[in-house]
């Protein structure tokens, strides 16, 4: 072994114990009522609700026309499986422009899919018809392909997934 990699030892007789936590009772004196207390909790609530949310593009995730998009979506069923094409993953992405353009990304659960040639203008037909949407387009994507971790957990509670 060498004298570098020696490790002193100190003993003691004992250690001091640490301060334990207190109350100074003068502030005991001064604290303030169940009344004020809650006064103090209703001046913070009231402020809280009274916030609101930041405002919001009506094209952005959360924003009515986004949201109304998204709506339409859900109400185009599968014709094999009874859950809607968004809550079955179909949905890859939605963008709503400003202006009103809306484009949804989306893909089939197989390239061979019975309704691979009718469901993309079922979608763009139903986002179209939506009140704000001036223009819809459809992408049809296979990569990433469609697979059961894309549903969501109403559709697999639906299909008795879970």
């Amino acid at each position: 072994m060498n004298e570098q990699s020696k490790i002193e030892v100190e003993e003691v007789e004992a250690v001091a114990k640490p301060p334990r936590a207190s109350v100074d009772l003068a502030s005991v004196d001064d604290a303030e009522t169940p009344a004020e207390k809650l006064e103090r909790k209703r001046d913070y609530l009231e402020g809280f609700l009274s916030q609101k949310p930041p405002a919001v593009h009506a094209g952005e995730p959360g924003g009515d026309l986004y949201e109304a998009v998204v709506d339409a979506l859900k109400d185009i069923f599968d014709p094999e499986i009874p859950v809607n094409i968004y809550d079955l993953g179909l949905i890859y992405g939605v963008e709503v422009t400003p202006d009103g353009d809306a484009v949804v990304t989306m893909t089939l659960t197989t390239p061979h899919c019975p309704v691979a040639e009718s469901m993309p203008g079922e979608v763009e037909l139903r986002v179209g018809s939506v009140p704000g949407v001036r223009d819809a387009e459809v992408n049809l994507v296979w990569d990433p392909p469609w697979g059961p971790d894309k549903m969501t957990d109403e559709a697999r509670l639906e299909l008795g997934m879970l």
